[in-house]
């Protein structure tokens, strides 16, 4: 692969911005510096007038994953180009284990349905069966895998949940082996017994999802996923957090230096549970977990933002098509028509957080260009043991670049997305601010609105330690 420059840009880190020429050559930054020569063979990119950003670095996402009776609509082929359309290079994606089985029969199996990325991609691992045997696999992951954090559901019970004792088990083989333990913090039982009254009162439609799902059973359930993971000294991430109440408990332990993280994502930051009285079956393209909650608490994340209460903004995409057609009922969010407790779980976002989170915080709510950096890129490399092969723009960093225009002004909408999901959380919406090329290892993918990637060329990321700031 020739080397390629990118000249004139204006560097942004989450501690630098400054102008100058990035060479980058054998799939890493070689030199930053101002006129670097260049000789016949070097591929050049003007990068005049547009922000020079770390690739982005995703840590939610479920790709080609089942989940109960329904599958999430992207393979790792089509949402992996969708997220490097939308800025990322680096996704760290889901594995799971099924009951009754190893952990690395779960890593295997996500490993064979990787093979068709199109970014770098790493695995956390859920778990679901916390047996000794578990235990030790967990120590296997962290240290030949390169899988170094793992997920453990508080909700979803009969399902996805653990119970308290497996949790604890699972925080203090991780927080003795390097490893940091990522929640789903939601009460699932007191869940269960209001999702079983709303249905026998003959209330099915989507928005008794939101109704059943009350913020106060993510708050308890925060605060109890914190104070176990004190007991069993590891650090804990709490994964997609909506409710003021579960950021009350992040901000009250990490007062007392507590290594407790979390992350929200753009749904929660840019939309309301009012998208939940959209007519007839609408609402369930809003269905996910936890779901969206009031003004009243949108506010106080974009509060735990500005504070580092919350250190990163990922997706959880987790696309499910609202029509049956063309993928099948398997992928869509029709099978819970008549039941919203069957409704799958999880909406679209890879492609569109990096435009969002730059239009709705940097343009219009002052969020520092460093700090839009930080919590898209820097933060999560940092934190789950990529940084800094990952998330900076560095001499000996991974040559993951992104040219972005913050200029101009465009329309989201589905017909323009390269997901196989069929809608988008933010059709028609206005922002300001575009991706226009994005590098892999110094290879451009993505140039304008050509895709210049393949399927396959992406790398498995081996990571170190996680849960270190």
């Amino acid at each position: 692969m020739a080397p390629v420059v990118i000249k004139n840009g204006r560097i942004i880190t989450a501690v630098d911005d400054y102008t100058a020429d990035i060479l980058m050559e054998e799939e890493r930054v070689q030199t930053i510096g101002r006129d670097i020569p260049v000789g016949a063979d070097v591929e050049v990119h003007d990068a005049a007038g547009l922000l020079v950003l770390p690739g982005v670095v995703d840590v939610h996402t479920h790709l080609d994953w089942e989940f109960g009776t329904a599958r999430s609509a992207d393979t790792f082929g089509t949402g992996t180009q969708a997220a490097a359309f939308g800025g990322t290079t680096t996704l760290v994606d889901f594995a799971d284990q099924k009951r009754g089985q190893s952990p690395l029969a779960g890593l295997e199996d996500w490993h064979q349905r990787a093979q068709s990325a199109s970014v770098d991609v790493g695995a956390h691992m859920i778990l679901t069966d916390v047996t000794d045997q578990t235990l030790e696999d967990m120590k296997t992951l962290i240290a030949r895998e390169g899988v170094s954090s793992f997920k453990l559901f508080m909700a979803y019970p009969g399902v996805l949940m653990v119970d308290d004792a497996s949790l604890f088990k699972a925080m203090r083989t991780a927080g003795s082996n390097g490893a940091m333990v990522c929640v789903h913090a939601e009460n699932g039982p007191v869940i269960q017994a209001l999702i079983e009254e709303a249905l026998s009162q003959g209330r099915t439609g989507p928005k008794y999802h939101m109704l059943t799902r009350p913020s106060l059973m993510e708050g308890e359930a925060t605060h109890r996923a914190i104070r176990i993971s004190e007991l069993a000294q590891t650090p804990l991430y709490i994964v997609h957090l909506s409710a003021q109440e579960a950021l009350e408990s992040v901000a009250e332990a990490r007062d007392r230096e507590i290594p407790v993280y979390a992350e929200t994502c753009p749904h929660y930051l840019f939309l309301t549970d009012e998208e939940y009285d959209r007519p007839g079956f609408e609402g369930a393209k809003y269905v996910m977990t936890p779901p969206l909650r009031t003004q009243a608490h949108q506010q106080e994340l974009w509060r735990g933002l500005r504070t580092d209460n919350l250190q990163v903004i990922s997706t959880d995409h987790c696309p499910f098509c609202f029509q049956e057609q063309p993928l099948g009922m398997k992928y869509s969010k029709r099978l819970g028509y008549e039941d919203f407790s069957k409704i799958p779980n999880g909406a679209p976002g890879v492609e569109t957080r990096l435009p969002l989170v730059f239009d709705g915080g940097v343009h219009q709510r002052g969020l520092s260009i460093n700090r839009f950096v930080e919590l898209t890129s820097t933060s999560p490399a940092k934190l789950f043991g990529l940084f800094p092969k990952k998330g900076t723009i560095a001499v000996g960093s991974d040559a993951d670049i992104v040219l972005f225009d913050p200029e101009e002004t465009w329309t989201i909408t589905a017909s323009e997305q390269h997901s196989r999901v069929d809608y988008t959380l933010f059709e028609g919406r206005s922002v300001t601010g575009r991706v226009k090329k994005v590098f892999l290892r110094g290879q451009l993918i993505v140039d304008g609105p050509e895709w210049r990637g393949r399927e396959g060329m992406g790398h498995f990321v081996s990571r170190g330690e996680s849960g270190k700031v």
